[in-house]
């Protein structure tokens, strides 16, 4: 699960669907890459950080919380 970044778009009140929008795929393929049975590639992780989150680090926005390890 990616839990950082659904808490930053959840305080930024960016949904899903903007993200799947922004990235060009599926409602679906984002509520998989979320919840960590996919994962985002470099360029996605990118595309994020820097249209709705300029200001984080891609650390900041994808690392690992204690709970997922």
């Amino acid at each position: 699960m990616n839990a950082r970044l659904i808490q930053a778009l959840k305080q930024k009140g960016v949904r899903q669907e903007d993200v799947a929008h922004l990235l060009g795929c599926t409602d679906r393929t984002i509520r998989n890459k979320l919840s960590g049975r996919t994962e985002f590639t470099v360029r996605e992780a990118l595309m994020i950080r820097d249209d709705i989150f300029p200001d984080f680090s891609i650390r900041e926005l994808f690392a690992e919380t204690q709970e997922e390890r």
